[in-house]
């Protein structure tokens, strides 16, 4: 009898302890701080292009030196990833990241900008492949959708907080301001991981001690993970290509004024913020890849009807807006959670960092190509955007077919208890639900 699907439930409810509520918090607020300070990016788009002065393509320049370099960083750190505490390891990335987020607030111009974009991505870009490696580490897979769904409402509250109030700072400060909001927000919470978290070793009684070059290569190699890897690198290509100039479009395209945008933002985050942990346990209950192919399904469906819409209500373009994030937020905790699967113990951390890279790298590739594609005309609209959604929508349908070789890799392989020497149920015996 074939084993049953990992991406299946199978495993009685879990009821979280306390301290695993209190590491789902924190790496959920942690990703808060990441993911704000790439999607401020967005909003900031329509500021910047005329404060700078700069073209398109260079501002799809400052959203791809972010994900280069994340993805250059991601490759060097993998071959250590699984060598230390990995809460040691996540400070030292959390601190680089905030320093860099402090620059990009004191830049004068734009070329001091695009070097802080590229200092903070050298850090921030290694931070989400941590957390997901603490989250293999510490949570079976038959809850890491429940744990996903919420780490990944990150996405939504930085819509419903972040980029509010970033865009209202921007307004009547200048577009410096929201970053080193961020940074001062990010060095809390970095207070809170040095004061708080445990140390998380387990995975180094599995992986010893090897050589980092040879351990990077052997996962970076392995034909068992080359699937993952391909599919990781497509999950991305949607929110880099279509977000850097996601609020230039909602302007000068649909016709909603600036002043608009944070509540476009806020009511999209929120109605995200409520379905975000709804999937991550509807792929529990579900299935890990069947809830991923609907999500891809719809999402296809909205991307090519929201690139297409001209003038539109702003009723309208909230509903939208709804479900295009519902989907993308779907698409990428379904597909976390199974992708988590995928690698041994002892290699999860690079395997979580190559991947993580990967995505980086094809994400800037993307924003170039956005950049590329869409065309701001002298009288203010974006041309070629509907040429952009049809770029986006093949890629997800890729992603789909990639992500089934997945599910099928993860569906053979034995399950296997969360990897911790100290299980962290057993730390802290009072359960709770979540």
């Amino acid at each position: 009898m074939p084993p049953p699907s990992s991406s299946s439930p199978s495993a009685p409810p879990h009821a979280f302890s306390k301290y695993e509520i209190f590491v789902i918090a924190l790496l959920a607020f942690l990703q808060f701080t990441v993911v704000l300070d790439f999607m401020i990016l967005s909003p900031l788009g329509a500021i910047l292009l005329q404060a700078l002065g700069i073209t398109t393509a260079r501002f799809g320049l400052v959203v791809s030196a972010y994900a280069v370099a994340a993805g250059l960083s991601g490759f060097l750190a993998a071959g250590f990833a699984d060598r230390f505490d990995r809460k040691r390891l996540l400070l030292f990335f959390y601190v680089g990241f905030v320093v860099g987020t402090v620059l990009c607030g004191l830049a004068p111009n734009y070329p001091i900008l695009l070097g802080a974009r590229i200092v903070t991505g050298l850090f921030g870009g290694v931070i989400g492949s941590v957390s997901l490696a603490i989250v293999a580490d510490l949570f079976p897979l038959a809850v890491r959708g429940r744990v996903m769904g919420f780490i990944q409402s990150a996405f939504a509250g930085s819509q419903v907080l972040g980029i509010p109030i970033g865009i209202f700072l921007a307004n009547h400060y200048g577009w410096h301001a929201p970053f080193l909001m961020i940074a001062g927000v990010s060095f809390v919470v970095g207070i809170v991981i040095v004061l708080k978290l445990r140390p998380i070793v387990g995975h180094l009684a599995a992986g010893g001690r090897r050589n980092p070059l040879q351990h990077l290569w052997r996962t970076a190699t392995s034909s068992r993970y080359g699937t993952g890897f391909a599919a990781t690198m497509l999950l991305a290509t949607g929110g880099f290509m279509m977000m850097p100039f996601g609020s230039a479009f909602t302007v000068q395209n649909q016709g909603i004024p600036l002043e608009k945008l944070p509540l476009l933002y806020m009511i999209t985050g929120v109605s995200s913020l409520i379905l975000g942990p709804l999937i991550g346990r509807l792929s529990d209950r579900l299935g890990k890849y069947r809830t991923f192919c609907y999500a891809s399904v719809f999402g296809i469906a909205t991307v090519i009807y929201y690139t297409q819409l001209n003038r539109a209500p702003f009723w309208l373009l909230v509903v939208v807006s709804i479900v295009l994030f519902a989907t993308i937020s779907g698409r990428m905790v379904a597909a976390s959670a199974l992708n988590s699967a995928v690698p041994t113990p002892a290699d999860r951390g690079a395997y979580m960092s190559i991947s993580s890279s990967l995505q980086q790298l094809a994400g800037g590739a993307a924003a170039m190509l956005a950049g590329i594609i869409v065309i701001q005309t002298p009288a203010g609209p974006l041309e070629r955007y509907p040429l952009l959604g049809w770029v986006v929508a093949t890629a997800m349908f890729i992603a789909m077919l990639l992500m089934y070789r997945v599910h099928r890799i993860v569906s053979a392989k034995p399950s296997s208890p969360p990897n911790h020497q100290q299980p962290v149920a057993q730390a802290e015996p009072e359960a709770h639900g979540i």
